[in-house]
């Protein structure tokens, strides 16, 4: 029975400090040991500066300079302080976990029509070019309600990056 309980614990932290590469099987999500949230999850970038390091302290070095404040994150691993997070071109590096905002963000894959509601045939309110970041506030299964500036409303979810950690490169 013991054996069991310890391959059990064997097998779960792994998943949480497993390295995680842009070609992985999607993994199911755990709950982390360090801040109680699910891994992997989105987050955003909380400053217009953040570095990106190498490894998980500040002796390690630094790799990336995010100046983007609000860029989604996908955190992939964690440690006590430390996120280890994966941008939306794959590149994954490791930032103070407090460099990082709860808020949800996407980013614009595809130049997009924001929409007053969830459908093709919808009044367009706006024209949002391929990289703008915005606000996710909902989702359906094809539709996104954004917000970005004043303006607030629906765009194609297969078009955004920051949505699925199931997709978005795991």
């Amino acid at each position: 029975m013991l054996l069991r309980v310890l391959l059990a614990l064997v097998c779960a932290s792994s998943l949480v400090f497993a390295p995680a590469s842009v070609s992985a099987e999607p993994s199911a999500t755990v709950v982390s040991q360090f801040s109680g949230k699910p891994v992997p999850r989105f987050e955003s970038l909380r400053y217009s500066a953040v570095h990106g390091r190498q490894g998980p302290s500040l002796d390690h070095p630094i790799l990336w300079r995010y100046e983007r404040q609000g860029l989604p994150m996908l955190v992939v691993r964690e440690t006590h302080g430390w996120r280890r997070v994966r941008d939306q071109d794959g590149d994954e590096v490791w930032v103070q976990a407090r460099m990082l905002s709860d808020q949800r963000t996407v980013i614009l894959l595809t130049e997009q029509v924001l929409r007053r509601s969830p459908e093709t045939t919808a009044k367009a309110k706006a024209m949002l070019e391929s990289g703008v970041v915005a606000q996710l506030n909902v989702c359906q299964p094809l539709w996104c309600e954004l917000s970005v500036g004043k303006q607030t409303g629906w765009v194609e979810r297969g078009g955004l990056w920051g949505v699925e950690t199931s997709t978005d490169g795991l």
